[in-house]
């Protein structure tokens, strides 16, 4: 526990304006981030009496060992320094939301030539207009179904588009009349966007003038007494209809809004927003948030307002957000909302009619998600803490290992050797710090060896960075990356677990001694009895077949071998499809591609003469020469056997994909450029690590 006093600033030396400032712990990993209107007065605010202090701003300092600050010239300019760093940095102690799921948006890629309308999840892309988020995937299709009657825009792949424009038939829905089909050219790309539009303009809310426009049109129709198309625009009418009652009206002057309500306690927080445009909740999401700081309601809504809207622009930030509390600084808030809009936004809290009954039900919905939430939870913590608990006791270590690395070994017969790291925090995976490395020291199969190597590389990284942090040195140089974030190998684990038994754990131990470290422990888990060895002890930890420290142990090996095997098969699979070509300096895909589409193969490139390969386009004498004396040292390679039918393949059948084969064991197969054993595949699994 660091003393603040240890690093507080000298008087004076913090400036008296607007700034963002940053609490950094003895790793220099940012663990705080916040801003202030003043900075003199903030930062004073965390160097008093530790008893004066909120627990977990008290637990937040004493964590830290260091502070600084960046000094801007507004408030605004701050709250968007501050998104920013909250973002990279993901601090351990700031207030983070996180979805419950994955929300589904209804989008519509006006992006492309024919715009296609989809579910889609993850990252907003540009280009992509997007309406919701809705509760469930399900939800959209529904609607979607409905509208394509009246709207027929697309809604395959790009793989259906592509087939049906090459046969000239289009899909199911092209015959039925919910698909425009412009992949056989039944509209020009210019009306099928002009569908796209009028179905963006429906689904933002201008409904009332689309269906006023299908009535007269409707009527006029009738009058002409050309009635099948009257009553297809019926029909459409009430499709349409049917598709508005799926969101039924909350709002009667058709309001533009987003309404955040907050259920609280003390030490977690639940928020719900609800999204009205024209009047309608076009979509509703919720997040959750462990409350790692002393936070009031008007902070917690500033904290949302950042998430919701940080990465959006234009109408996806609505003219009206009503709130429960409104952040201590209100204007630099509703400035930057106004900026990310394009014009002025109203931040306030509902006092009384039809918005205020609104939000009370969305507060309804807050306080039902938290009680959930916290259901779900307790068994959550529950289970990981005592996880942690029984480990350290079976180990006998001094606390709860908090970080546990694990490192696994794995090839395919002694070639392509590799070996995986991945890192668990508070029981969950962290899978930013998951590291893959390649044995250097030696070939063959040796996973004692290959293991000594791993737990060595690993921690002479973390020696040296160490030492760079001036924990052992003045010097402040190189305490992290370019980019401002943290240095990779950092921070040490307080448990190393490997996959193995007592070979496999007397050589990490033996790499921890070599290097000095005597502050982490180590233990293997060896598979074929799920006994937990130890350095130095001729009889294994067994632990209950019930017990939770041996499940979280397995889940952690299970997931280094998921690693380890993943690296290993794709670093093999680049081995198969390798070509003599990769050898020649400076020729990259195209010129290959090039050579290979001229000659037709690898076999008649060989064969051929300088002068012949100097005719491809972009190949001088100089690259000619080159390939001639790279193809010339390698050695043809034996041919490759197809293992469905016996045959064997010819130079030319495989050679203009640029792979080449393995005469040993293996031959490249079908599936995704896997390779495939000869053998079944339960040899193979016995055989591959």
């Amino acid at each position: 526990m660091a003393d603040p006093s240890s690093y507080r600033p000298k008087p004076g030396q913090i400036p008296d304006s607007p700034g963002v400032y940053k609490f950094r712990d003895e790793h220099r990993r940012v663990i705080y981030v916040g801003k202030a209107k003043s900075l003199r007065q903030r930062l004073a605010s965390y160097f008093q009496d530790l008893s004066g202090l909120h627990p977990r701003t008290r637990t937040m300092v004493t964590t830290a060992a260091s502070v600084e600050w960046t000094v801007v010239s507004t408030e605004v300019e701050a709250l968007q320094l501050e998104y920013s760093w909250i973002k990279e940095f993901d601090p351990r102690f700031n207030v983070k939301y996180r979805d419950d799921k994955s929300y589904p948006y209804l989008a519509v890629t006006m992006n492309e030539q024919f715009p296609r309308v989809q579910v889609m999840r993850g990252q907003k892309k540009k280009g992509v207009r997007y309406f919701g988020p809705y509760g469930h995937a399900w939800a959209i299709r529904d609607t979607v179904d409905l509208l394509l009657r009246v709207f027929p825009v697309r809604t395959c792949s790009a793989g259906v588009f592509k087939n049906a424009a090459r046969t000239g038939r289009p899909c199911l829905l092209g015959y039925i009349g919910k698909c425009s089909a412009p992949c056989v050219e039944r509209v020009s790309p210019e009306e099928h966007r002009e569908l796209a539009e009028e179905f963006c303009d429906f689904m933002a809310g201008r409904t009332g003038t689309y269906i006023r426009r299908q009535e007269r049109k409707m009527t006029d129709a009738a009058d002409e007494m050309e009635y099948e198309r009257a009553a297809r625009l019926r029909d459409d009418i009430e499709a349409l209809k049917k598709a508005m009652e799926k969101s039924a009206v909350v709002l009667a002057d058709a309001t533009d809004a987003d309404l955040i309500a907050l259920a609280e306690d003390e030490l977690e927080a639940a928020v719900q927003i609800f999204h009205v445009r024209g009047g309608r909740v076009r979509g509703q999401r919720g997040w959750v948030t462990d409350k790692v700081e002393a936070v009031t309601t008007g902070d917690l809504v500033e904290h949302a307002l950042q998430q919701l809207y940080g990465e959006e622009t234009g109408d996806s930030v609505p003219k009206e957000v009503l709130v429960p509390a409104l952040p201590e600084l209100v204007e630099p808030v509703q400035e930057w909302l106004a900026e990310r809009r394009g014009s002025n936004v109203s931040l306030r809290i509902p006092q009384r009619g039809d918005k205020k009954a609104l939000m009370e039900t969305v507060q309804r919905n807050a306080l039902q998600a938290l009680g959930l939430h916290k259901t779900k939870r307790a068994s959550d913590l529950t289970t990981r803490s005592r996880a942690l608990e029984e480990i350290a006791e079976a180990l006998d270590l001094d606390s709860a290992p908090l970080r546990i690395e694990c490192y696994d070994i794995s090839h395919l017969q002694g070639d392509d050797v590799v070996a995986s790291m991945v890192v668990f925090e508070d029981g969950l995976a962290r899978k930013s710090e998951y590291r893959r490395f390649q044995i250097k020291s030696f070939e063959g199969q040796d996973d004692v060896r290959s293991m000594h190597e791993v737990i060595t590389r690993r921690f002479r990284r973390y020696l040296a960075e160490k030492e760079k942090t001036g924990e052992w040195a003045d010097s402040e140089t190189g305490l992290t990356e370019e980019d401002g974030r943290p240095k990779r190998f950092a921070y040490p684990p307080q448990l190393v677990v490997v996959d193995g038994g007592q070979p496999q754990v007397a050589a990490a131990q033996r790499a921890l001694d070599e290097l000095g470290i005597d502050d982490i422990a180590v233990c293997g888990l060896a598979k074929r009895l799920e006994e937990v060895w130890v350095p130095g002890e001729d009889d294994p930890v067994v632990l209950p077949r019930t017990s939770e420290g041996l499940y979280l142990l397995q889940r952690v090996r299970d997931e280094a071998h998921r690693f380890a095997i993943t690296y290993q098969r794709t670093k093999r699979a680049r081995r198969f499809r390798a070509s003599p070509l990769d050898d020649v300096p400076g020729l990259g895909e195209t010129r290959k591609q090039a050579l290979i589409k001229h000659f037709g193969s690898v076999k008649k490139l060989r064969s051929a003469t300088i002068d012949q390969i100097c005719e491809v386009p972009g190949i001088g004498r100089k690259t000619a020469e080159s390939i001639a004396v790279a193809l010339a040292q390698a050695a043809p390679a034996a041919p490759a056997v197809n293992t469905a039918t016996g045959e064997i393949m010819e130079d030319e059948e495989f050679a203009t994909e640029g792979y080449a084969t393995d005469a040993e064991s293996e031959t490249t197969a079908g599936s995704a450029g896997e390779p495939v054993s000869a053998g079944t595949s339960d040899e193979r699994r016995g055989q591959e690590r």
